[in-house]
């Protein structure tokens, strides 16, 4: 076997391998023999087949498997020996030599290899990046206090129909009835509003559900029926009201306090005043560090620099999806692909470059963190700590969740690193402003 390199450029190169028949026939000779030992085929005992039946029967597949392997333990010893960082897995090279597949025959192959370039900076206070700082307003408190107070109100009936209302109300044209729908006043088209507004329970009056409830989805949820049953109903009903309910916010007292913020923990209106400024501080700041690490990421690549075996890229992502990808999805995607390959690069290097270690501990901590958002999506915010414990171990349980979990800690532990070795220049801004990044 003889191998030989061509460097194509810093980050390129282009490996032949030749092979002689002395390379595979011995491990080919030892697979036959194992085939035929084993081998149970109609007229001959188990083991006694004719050496040239089993060799036209399965040669062709013995002798790709054999060569395969000559291939892939000399590149693997290649690579190994000349300590390459391989990008992916080397690829056949697009000008490969044309192989007669006889057993006995020579055969030469080339293959494409990309090597990853050398990340090599360092931090320092001269490195210097944007931390914005947002201003808490009283408007933003106000907005604040709104939102919770109206979280945790209550509903209560009242005399007339307004705006922000529902009702209960039973729907009759004649041949369809309808009893206790809710309608809420902010679902009916503005056309039709003035036909609820002002009512009282029991006030009947006509109204064209096709006009009034424009959505055929929530139109037939009311109706009670299949959507596609709606063309074959008379949409002139008559409804009348049972009775009206409104949504009332919350007071600030002690039991709208102690819901929001658990039994005697706030008790005064000027500690509901700071624990929501406590709260919007909290939110700012969360916002504001995804920002950080975004301006970081795009410093660092930009200081970084990264050059990369584009071209070979695209032919590695095209191979290894087997076909999910047409030439054209890779094309409209690879910017992105390799903006997150480069900060891969980069991220490794500064975990390097300052010894972080991602523990099994901090990758348990961040499906914790990940189970207990899930949670609080679903409104459920104190969650046992066994519970959050399942889940944890659940997600972890995926192959690619539990990557998502490692890459999450790689990034946190980097943005660390970062934060604590340059200079933040911190900016007062604005909520508006800030948003409008």
């Amino acid at each position: 076997m003889n191998l030989t390199k061509k460097q194509i450029d810093d980050l390129n190169l282009e490996v032949e391998l030749k092979i002689e028949a002395a390379d595979y026939a011995e491990s080919e000779k030892k697979k036959l023999n194992d085939i035929r030992r084993k081998a149970e085929l109609k007229g001959f005992r188990k083991g006694m087949a004719p050496a040239s039946l089993i060799k036209r029967l399965y040669g062709d597949r013995v002798l790709y498997e054999c060569v395969n392997d000559v291939i892939n333990e000399n590149l693997s010893s290649f690579i190994s020996e000349n300590k390459l960082h391989v990008i992916g897995e080397p690829l056949p090279s697009e000008d490969q030599p044309q192989n007669e597949w006889e057993s006995g025959n020579d055969f030469t192959f080339k293959f494409d290899i990309a090597t990853s370039p050398e990340v090599n900076f360092t931090l320092g206070k001269d490195d210097k990046i944007p931390y914005y700082q947002i201003n808490v307003t009283k408007e933003a408190k106000e907005a604040t206090k709104k939102n919770l107070l109206g979280q945790y109100g209550t509903t209560q009936e009242v005399d007339a129909v307004g705006e922000n209302d529902y009702i209960i109300a039973d729907l009759d044209n004649g041949s369809h009835k309808v009893e206790g729908a809710y309608i809420s006043i902010r679902n009916v088209a503005e056309g039709s509003r003035d036909k609820f507004l002002a009512r009282k329970a029991g006030d009947t009056f006509s109204v064209d559900v096709n006009a009034a409830f424009e959505n055929e989805s929530d139109r037939a949820a009311m109706l009670k029926v299949k959507k596609e049953k709606l063309a074959e109903l008379d949409p002139n009903f008559n409804v009348t009201i049972i009775n009206i309910k409104t949504y009332v916010p919350g007071e600030e007292n002690q039991e709208t306090f102690d819901k929001i913020f658990g039994e005697g923990v706030v008790t005064t209106p000027e500690a509901f005043e700071a624990k929501v400024e406590e709260r919007l501080k909290d939110g700012y700041r969360q916002q504001a560090d995804y920002r950080f690490s975004k301006d970081a990421r795009d410093y660092l690549l930009k200081k970084a620099d990264i050059a990369l075996p584009e071209a070979f890229l695209k032919r590695w992502l095209i191979s290894v999806n087997e076909g999910k990808y047409t030439p054209e999805e890779v094309e409209k995607e690879f910017d992105a692909f390799l903006a997150d390959f480069r900060w891969q690069l980069v991220r490794g290097h500064i975990l390097r470059m300052y010894d972080l270690k991602v523990e099994e501990q901090d990758i348990r901590e961040a499906a914790r963190g990940y189970a207990a958002y899930q949670y609080a999506m679903y409104g459920m915010g104190n969650v046992p700590a066994d519970m959050l414990d399942d889940a944890a171990q659940h997600i972890l349980a995926d192959e690619n969740q539990r990557r998502r979990m490692e890459e999450q800690v790689e990034d946190n532990k980097a943005m660390q690193a970062i934060r604590e070795n340059v200079t933040l220049q911190n900016k007062k801004i604005s909520e508006e402003k800030f948003r409008a990044l």
